[in-house]
């Protein structure tokens, strides 16, 4: 059974970093399609960055160059690192997964305030 657990969210200042992760069972990481996805409050979810099987990886415009997605297979593991915060990145953050279907976690918050 597919299960995702996210950590590592909270509050950071503007221009901070943070590091969310994301464990998974029930499944293996480095053969799956994994991404990260974000939802703000009174907006819809919206796609954040994904990895490949092949370890490709791709991001969208708004985090480009300041959000880097990495995974460690020995640990099952799906990582999210975060710099340069902006209020604008404050949104619960989700873990996906393709595992026959879509898999989302219970998502972590992430609060960038000063």
């Amino acid at each position: 059974q597919v299960h995702l657990v996210e950590s590592g969210g909270g509050l950071v200042q503007p221009g901070g970093s943070l590091r969310v992760s994301c464990a998974g069972s029930g499944f293996s990481s480095n053969k799956h399609l994994m991404c990260w996805y974000r939802q703000a409050p009174g907006k819809v979810r919206e796609y954040v960055a994904c990895i490949t099987s092949g370890a490709v990886t791709n991001y969208a415009d708004a985090v480009k160059g300041r959000f880097t997605i990495a995974r460690d297979e020995v640990e099952n593991t799906l990582y999210l690192q975060m710099n340069s915060l902006g209020p604008e990145d404050t949104a619960v953050y989700y873990c996906y997964v393709l595992v026959g279907r879509a898999y989302f976690g219970q998502g972590t918050q992430v609060t960038v305030s000063s």
